[in-house]
């Protein structure tokens, strides 16, 4: 979990590292470049890029909102623009963080 040392390093690491592939995947999107453009140029997986679907199923299964992952589908598999993602994530309301998803 991200509670351990391992899990916070793992985390600082993918957030910060210029060899993390989640973190050079996110930086080339955010460029402008689109997903299949980004994975058809390395043969590495960022890893994230299937997490977010299986996570957004299992919350929306669970009734568990998770806009950020939402927000980052959105722009991953919809071609929403980064900053629209942003503005859509700093335009909510502030809720509860416990939440229920509405949609479940």
């Amino acid at each position: 979990t991200s509670a351990g040392l391992a899990g916070l390093g793992d985390l600082v690491l993918t957030c910060t590292g210029s060899q993390s592939r989640n973190h050079a995947l996110g930086r080339a999107i955010a460029r402008g470049h689109s997903l299949r453009a980004v994975e058809a140029g390395t043969p590495m997986v960022a890893e994230g890029v299937r997490t977010v679907s299986s996570a957004l199923r299992m919350a929306r299964e669970a009734g568990i909102a998770m806009p950020i992952c939402e927000e980052v589908a959105a722009v991953l598999f919809d071609g929403k623009p980064v900053p629209d993602a942003l503005a859509s994530l700093l335009a909510r309301e502030p809720r509860p963080e416990e939440e229920r998803a509405r949609h479940a």
